[in-house]
């Protein structure tokens, strides 16, 4: 039963596992740390997230099949983002859907972006699309296209090294509370760091399914991130173990 409430809700704190099942806490400890030991879950302070494990930690999905995924959540996301940009911002934005989805908010906003996203820079600068405006100022990285559409790299990074930019806004693949955020590529995931070392703050954009995943390189532990914004699908569990770590955005218009 701890199991499945950890798969299917993400995370499980243990003072609920022991009203809802009528045993001490220590019981729950007990039970935590033997599914723990099986490599089922993974124990946090008070309760414990569901374990990402290793099955396809470094296999990275394509752009097209993630765009088909958590849609609403995505878009809710993203009108939660759009707030924190203002007029006269520099801003970088990484690669993937959810923030493809705040690209498109973008459009003709006085902003300029520099992005390593092939989506996004067409979102941004396709005449053919409503509301072109010639704005934002749009600069791309250049660099080697992963299956995500991301530009990564040793040109994707020297760009990033010697741009200095207000906000970064930033996806993962995986976010765990033990692991921080992580992607399955590698270059990907240096290029991610020179987005966030580009940026005097830096907000990742991640909905709910990815709680508890974990990819195969680190980009970034909870200290180096300044926000997360989430869609309202994360569990009450999920978010009591996120907001100790890293200030918590809770998205509305998502499943809930």
């Amino acid at each position: 039963m701890i199991l499945a409430a950890t798969v299917a809700q993400g995370a499980v704190r243990v003072m609920d596992l022991a009203l809802e099942l009528g045993v001490s806490e220590m019981t729950i400890r007990r039970d935590l740390d033997r599914l723990e030991e099986a490599g089922e879950l993974t124990k946090v302070h008070g309760g414990a997230v569901r374990s990402g494990g290793s099955a396809g930690r470094g296999l990275e999905p394509r752009s097209a099949q993630k765009a088909v995924r958590a849609t609403a959540e995505k878009r809710a996301i993203a009108l939660a983002a759009v707030d924190l940009v203002a007029d006269g911002m520099t801003i970088a934005v990484g690669a993937g859907t959810t923030t493809l989805e705040l690209a498109r908010l973008l459009r003709g906003r006085r902003v300029s972006v520099v992005t390593n996203s092939i989506s996004i820079f067409h979102v941004l600068t396709d005449p053919e699309e409503d509301r072109f405006t010639g704005e934002p100022a749009v600069q791309l990285t250049g660099g080697q296209r992963t299956p995500s559409d991301a530009l990564v790299g040793p040109v994707a990074n020297a760009m990033l090294e010697r741009v200095r930019c207000d906000l970064a806004f930033v996806g993962a693949h995986g976010i765990d509370p033990r692991a921080g955020f992580t992607t399955p590529n590698i270059g990907e995931a240096e290029t991610n760091r020179r987005l966030i070392g580009s940026a005097r703050s830096t907000v990742l954009m991640v909905d709910h399914t990815k709680f508890g995943e974990i990819g195969a390189h680190l980009f970034a532990p909870f200290a180096d991130v300044d926000g997360l914004i989430m869609d309202d699908g994360v569990s009450a569990a999920a978010r009591d173990v996120l907001a100790a770590a890293v200030p918590l955005t809770v998205a509305n218009g998502g499943t809930a």
